[in-house]
């Protein structure tokens, strides 16, 4: 059975790069289909395949709601924002990985 963890994400192209911010049910899932580019997107289009940044919510309506904020903060903010929580803008997919089990 499929267990939803509502999610806000930011995908990186790289340091300071690109940025891709999503939110998602199944945040596994969703980065996975992000990083094979399975799909004509704009992770594709980008590389945006760095997963710097994700926040866990409660319900879903919690993260569409900071989705929203988070698509309103300047560019500066958002990497401000990233350095905080992942100064070396590292990929952090292994850490998402071990949801899926």
């Amino acid at each position: 059975m499929r267990v939803v963890r509502p999610a806000v994400y930011i995908l990186a192209s790289k340091r300071n790069g690109t940025l891709y911010i999503g939110v998602t049910g199944d945040l596994a899932a969703r980065v996975s289909v992000h990083q094979q580019d399975v799909v004509d997107s704009f992770a594709q289009r980008y590389g945006v395949h760095l997963l710097v940044l994700y926040e866990e919510f409660d319900t879903m309506l919690e993260a569409i709601a900071r989705e929203k904020k988070l698509k309103k903060f300047s560019r500066a903010a958002k990497i401000a924002l990233i350095e905080s929580e992942n100064p070396d803008w590292r990929d952090r997919t292994d850490e998402i990985m071990a949801w899926r089990d």
